[in-house]
Parts: C-alpha cells; structure tokens; sequence
C-alpha cells in the first residue's frame, strides 16, 4: 500500500483523481506499441482503489470509469515491494490466482514496473499484460523499465510543479498577511481618538474585501456596547442599532461575553444562530460575518464587526488575519485612551513649552519629543530653535533635572529665558548660557540641567556653527557622504552649579546635505550599558539613515535606540540644503547636475538635491511638490527598470525649469493603464497630467536614453 503521506502529495497534485491523463495515456500506448501486448496501464495505488490516469485495452466499465478496486490489480504488489513483478502466467501463482484481475480484467501475463515520486516512495507502476500466457523477453523488460524510468520523471514534475504552486500561494499568502499587518500597524500608528481608530478599521475592513467594518466601544459601566458611527450600517436598519447590551442576542454582544471571535460563512448561518437580529438586516445586503472581540489582556475595549457580500468560509489564515486586526485595533484603542488620559493633563502647557519650529531658509529643520512616564506628555526635556533674520538661527536643546510636572514647569521657565536672550542678546552661545545661569540663581529658581546652544551663521557654502556646551550630550553632525562627527570639544560645567563658571564657545562648518543633531540624554543613557556604547549605537543609527528624509529622522532614531523608556528623550535635526551659487534670471539659468547611484536608497537623497535647489531658487511650494512628484517618478524608473550610469540634470530659468534624468538603458517608458492591483505603471501617466512637457530622448553616441520633464514658472 502506498504511503500516507505520498497518498496525501498526490491528491493535492490532482492525480488521485479517477480521470484520463494524456501524457500518462501516452506511455500506456507506448508500451502497448513497443512490447506488442493487447493492455497497457499507468496505475497509482490509493488507500483501498487504484487510479488508471493511463490505460488502454481495459474492458468496460473499468476502462471509462478508470479506477479499480485492489483486489483487480497486480500493481499493488510492484507499489508494496517497490521492485517489478514478471510474471508468465499468473493463474498458477497462487497468490495471484485468487485475484479478480484474472477473471474479471483478463490479465495472464503480467510485467509491471515500479513509479517513483520525488521522495523515492513507489506510488504505482507501468505495465503490460496480455490474456493469455507469454514469456517476457529481456529486450520486454529494459523497454519496460525504460518507459518506467520516463513516467517516473513525469510524476515526479508533475508533483514538483504541484508542490511549486502550493508554495507559490502559501508565500502569496503570506506576502498578503505580512502587507496586512505592515498596514495595520501603519494604519492604526497614527490614531489618536476612537474615531480615528474606527475611520481606519474602515479602510482596512475595505482593504480585505469587507463590505464595511465598524467597531462598538464598551462603554465605562461594562454592560453596554455602541458602535462608533453608523457608516457601517445597511439601509433601513434604525439607528438604536448602533447599540446594544453586552447580554443581548446579537453577534457583538455574543462575542463581547464570550471573549471568542464569531463566525458566519452566510446569511443563513447567521439567521440560524440570531433570528432577531437577521431579521432587521435585508438577506441579499449582507452574506458572511465576523464578530471579533477587542481585548487589552483580559479587559475588554470593544467589538469589531466585519461583514462582505458573498459568502465566505473562514480557514486558520483567514481567522488569524481577522484576530490579528483585532488585535491592532486593541493596542490603538489602548494608545487612544492613554492618549486622552495624558492629554487631559498636560495639553496647554505642553502647548506653551514646546512650539511649532521655525522656518530657516536653506535649512530643514525637524524634532521629536518623548516622555519617560506614562501619565503626562512633558518632562524635563526641551529644544527650541529662534530665527534671528535670514541668514542666522539659534538652535537650543536641554534637560532639566527630574522627570514630573515640576521638572516639566521648571524646563519652561529656562527655556524661555534662554529664548528671549537668543532673540534679544546678539551674544554668542557662551554668552546666552553665561546669562541663564544667572539668571536662574538671580531669580531663585533653583533648576539645574544641561543644554547646549548653537548659533548657524548661513554663507555661500551652508553654516558656521558655534555651540557651547553645558554639560550635555556633544551633538553629532551626519555628513553628506554619509560620515558622523561628533562635535567633542569639552563640555563645560552644568547649568544651576556654579553661575559664575567660565564658558567657551566651540567653531565648525556644516556643508551642503549636512545634517546637526542635537539630542538629550535619554538617547544614549542605558543601565548596562556604557555612554561610549551607547553614542556609538547612536552614530551608527545616524549613519544609516543617510537616506532617510529630515522631517522623519528623530521619529527613526527614537523607533531604533528607545524601547524601555526610562528617561526623557528630545531630538532636534537641521540639515542644510543645497543651493545655487547665484539665482536664476533672464538668459541666465541655473543648471546643477548629480550622480545617483544605481540602488534605490539613493532615490531619497537626490529628490531632496532638487527641492533643495528649487528652494534655494524660490521657486513656489506648490510647484516644488510637483517637480517632486515627476522627479520620484522619473529617478525610479532609471534606478528600478534602467542601467548604470544615472545622472540628474536640474536647470532652473525664469520662466521654466527642468529635471533630465539619464540613465544606461535604451528602454523607452511607455503610456499605459495599469490595473488596479498593479504597483507601477503610473509614473508616465503623472508625467503626461502633470508635467507642462515632457520627452524621452535618446543619447548621441552611447546606449541609454534621457528622460525629462519641465514645469512652467509663474512670472
């Protein structure tokens, strides 16, 4: 009898299946040419039958029907032994004899050779037989054994193919799970109220196929349950729908008592279990269901509530991937309520101490902040940044002792001072500290912490800097090329100690793509760590996100070094754009060009070349963000679909500008409608909306094209 698990291989490759096979037809007439003989079978040995997808000169009904019982096959015995069977005749073979494949099917003489599947399982064999009795000559057998050998390889493709497509979805499948889940977290990261939360259950109940997704919140008593808004409810049903008790007979309230997931492939189904309930919801409207209890630990948050078309039955993928939403819209609910708790709190003066940053023109400027505690959204850390005219800013970064309320108001009045000193003392950083320290013991506020001050003066070629330290985190500088300094001239003493301490101001230059990060101590203080370590962590990260745009880098530092947040944490990052040397005018464009490496992470770095030279030519904002657009585009299709060499060409004039991507291929792009589920496709479409004009030329002497576009300029 033929393995379980062979069995098993050879259902799902659709061959235990009692049908005709052509290619396996085609070896029983083989054999049937070759060895001269009446019948020839292809057979594959099951639990209790045998399957003929190849046979030829079987009586009926067994030839139509092509299935066997065991007891009208020989072949069972060359699958048990996995070794041929010859035999002359079979009728004085008492084994045999007794066989209903001699009286029934006619078989005599019998040679049969052993099948293989790829594990070296026999899984069935190849024969002839004749009705009456013959000797089996050796040139029979090896022709035999040849054309064995052969259909083994054909079962052996055919299950490999089989086993190929298996893992082909299973892998689809998972891509399908995993992209779920990177959008769930992307989807649910960002809320910050239940509606949100439910807006973007919404979207990813849609994203699934769902016809809607809503989700009821449990209310502070526990034994009432309303839905959050009523977008997911069908035509005619009335609106007290949207609530209920958690000991009703309804789909979320089952789910709420039980804390189990509930499931309904159709309307039926669900019309069975909750009559009541079913009969206020049209049949045709709604099919399949799902009730999905929203749990953080034991205590209950809520219900989400899925509902599609057509009916569905739910496997173990699909009820993970259900659990898993659940399970996202938990933590988001959890976050939102943490959120509310805290913003209760500390909204006005987190408000007050923590203001929209400035801008400095030719300069990104960026920052996080995140507390230690989980009851309010302050602490003892700041930045601040103070724009003095066009060509210079202060940048400031601190942290005052503690990590409450009091260390938070305390954070504020230093800060303050010191941002009034910066906009009215032309001092430098030295200075500015000098004076909040005196400050500080003059008007007895008894706060003591660290800061450093910068001051960037802008030249032709990016900023001079000159920072003081007080005794704080020497700040990091990433350089274009993807280098990190650290600004390590000595700190000074710390603020509060000794007022009357000398302090010293320190020089460096950031060029052009340069990037200052400032941060306070929560990013590099770990217990079991060392500081050296830890700023080495930091550097290291810093390096990594060369690409990365400004706006996200101290989001992406927080995310990569802090986890068990102990401490404050503050990051505050300017990166200098690039510039012209002199601005466009009449007859007189400015053309820069950049080398773009041929991998995707440099796509990042030279988007933001162009919109650093489009800034630093004036060029409006509401152009800049389509020249980014088409410049996305373009770079993307030279580094994903061209060759090696890339090159970007920006010429900025009067009244146009341009953006010329180069590349090593000779493949055109070419205007086509991608489909819905398509990823790509869409970067000539955006050209041809978008772009005033645009082209693809070819390049004089060289393989390789130039893809351009130009966008009119107002006057």
């Amino acid at each position: 009898m033929t393995d379980a698990q062979a069995i098993h291989e050879l259902a799902q490759a659709g061959l235990a299946e009692p049908v005709a096979d052509e290619s396996f037809d085609r070896f029983a007439r083989l054999v049937r040419r070759q060895l001269g003989v009446p019948s020839a079978l292809v057979t594959l040995v099951l639990d209790d039958e045998a399957v003929l997808p190849g046979a030829l000169g079987l009586p009926e009904p067994y030839q139509s029907e092509r299935r066997t019982p065991l007891s009208h096959t020989f072949c069972q015995f060359v699958t048990s032994d996995a070794r041929p069977l010859v035999v002359e005749d079979a009728r004085v073979v008492p084994h045999l004899a007794s066989l209903r494949a001699v009286d029934d099917i006619g078989v005599v003489s019998y040679a049969g050779f052993p099948i293989f599947d790829p594990h070296g399982r026999a899984v069935g064999s190849l024969c002839a037989f004749d009705g009456r009795p013959r000797p089996w000559s050796d040139e029979d057998l090896a022709t035999l054994a040849d054309l064995a050998s052969a259909c083994t390889s054909e079962l052996r493709l055919r299950l490999a193919r089989a086993r190929a497509k298996r893992m082909q979805r299973v892998a689809l499948a998972a891509n399908r799970r995993s992209r779920l889940l990177l959008e769930l977290s992307e989807s649910f990261a960002a809320a910050t109220s239940v509606r949100d939360v439910a807006e973007r259950l919404s979207a990813v109940g849609t994203g699934i196929g769902a016809r809607y997704a809503g989700l009821a919140v449990l209310d502070a008593s526990g034994t009432r349950l309303e839905y959050t808004t009523l977008d997911h409810l069908e035509p005619g049903v009335p609106a007290s729908f949207r609530r209920m008790r958690v000991d009703a007979e309804r789909g979320a309230s089952i789910a709420a008592r039980t804390r189990e997931p509930l499931f309904f492939r159709d309307h039926a189904q669900y019309a069975a279990r909750l009559p009541e309930a079913a009969a206020l919801i049209a049949a045709d409207d709604v099919e399949a269901r799902a009730f999905l209890p929203v749990l953080a630990g034991e205590r209950l948050l809520g219900v989400v509530t899925l509902a599609w078309e057509a009916a569905r039955e739910f496997d173990d993928d699909a009820v993970q991937t259900k659990t898993a939403i659940a399970s996202y819209v938990a933590h988001a609910l959890d976050r939102v309520r943490l959120l509310e708790e805290r913003h209760r709190v500390a909204t006005t003066l987190q408000a007050a101490m923590l203001t929209e940053l400035p801008s400095v023109r030719n300069a990104e400027l960026a920052a996080t902040y995140a507390s230690a505690t989980r009851t309010d959204q302050v602490g003892g850390d700041w930045y601040d940044a103070v724009v003095l005219d066009d060509d210079a800013c202060v940048l400031m970064i601190g942290d005052v002792t503690g990590h409450d309320m009091r260390a938070a108001a305390q954070m504020g009045q230093l800060r303050s001072m010191l941002r009034t000193f910066a906009w009215c003392q032309d001092e430098p950083p030295a200075v500015l500290l000098r004076l909040l320290d005196r400050a500080n013991r003059g008007l007895a506020l008894h706060s003591s912490g660290t800061a450093v001050v910068v001051r960037l003066d802008r030249t032709p070629h990016g900023f001079e800097v000159t920072w003081s330290n007080a005794g704080h985190p020497a700040p990091l500088v990433l350089r274009a090329d993807g280098s990190v300094e650290t600004l390590d001239a000595p700190a000074d003493l710390m603020l509060g100690v000794l007022p009357g301490t000398t302090r010293h101001d320190h020089r460096a230059h950031l060029a052009h793509g340069d990037t200052l990060l400032l941060y306070t101590d929560g990013l590099v203080e770990r217990r079991g760590t060392s500081y050296a370590e830890r700023l080495a962590a930091v550097r290291a990260a810093l390096a990594e996100h060369t690409a990365t745009a400004t706006s996200a880098l101290p989001d992406a530092l927080v995310r990569r070094l802090v986890s068990d947040q102990r401490d404050d944490v503050a990051l505050l990052a300017l990166r200098v754009r690039h510039t012209v040397t002199r601005p466009p005018g009449p007859g007189r464009p400015s053309v820069l060009t950049r080398q773009v490496e041929h991998v995707s992470s440099a796509i990042g770095p030279a988007r933001r070349w162009v919109d650093d030279v489009l800034e630093s030519c004036d060029v409006a904002p509401s152009v800049r963000r389509i020249a980014m657009l088409l410049t996305s585009e373009v770079l993307t299709n030279a580094v994903q679909h061209g060759a090696a060499p890339v090159e970007a060409e920006l010429e900025v004039g009067h009244r146009v500008l341009r953006v010329a991507v180069r590349d090593g291929s000779a493949m055109l792009p070419r205007l086509r409608s991608p489909r819905p589920d398509e990823t790509g496709g869409r970067g000539v479409q955006f050209l041809e909306r978008c772009a005033s004009r645009w082209g693809v030329d070819a390049l004089d002497g060289a393989p390789g094209k130039t893809v351009w576009f130009e966008l009119d300029l107002d006057d």
